[in-house]
């Protein structure tokens, strides 16, 4: 388009490829990034369960007198490491919530845009979703 001063602007279709191609950019990072937390939240749960099963059997062995009291600086050290994980945990899920809220705000503003997310060639589909 040109104007009467010389000034031309960009096809608005190539404006709108541009900008899918930018969200299409963020949409990959912010997947890339809810499945680093998910990858880090699930190997702590795993040592998450080990280590309360652990603490379990070291209070029960205490309590039925086959271990000794000495190992009441193990059951402290336990107890301290799964407050830990809980803690880890729990701001794990508020990351990956807030990654969902992201992604969820990007796939609406590209609908407001008019254009949507399922259907454009390249553009990133949220994960979990068909």
């Amino acid at each position: 388009m040109a104007s009467i001063f010389g000034f031309r602007s960009r096809d608005p279709a190539r404006d709108r490829q541009t900008d899918l191609q930018r969200f299409d950019r963020l949409a990959r990072l912010l997947d890339q990034i809810a499945t680093e937390i998910e990858v880090e939240k699930t190997g702590l749960e795993n040592r998450y369960r080990s280590k309360a099963t652990n603490a379990a059997f070291l209070v029960e062995a205490m309590e039925n007198g086959s271990a000794s009291t000495s190992k009441v600086s193990e059951v402290s050290e336990l107890t301290t490491s799964i407050l830990n994980c809980e803690r880890r945990i729990a701001a794990l899920a508020r990351q990956n919530s807030l990654m969902k809220e992201l992604r969820h705000s990007l796939d609406a503003i590209v609908e407001e845009n008019g254009e949507s997310p399922n259907t454009q060639a390249g553009f990133v589909k949220p994960a979990g979703r068909a």
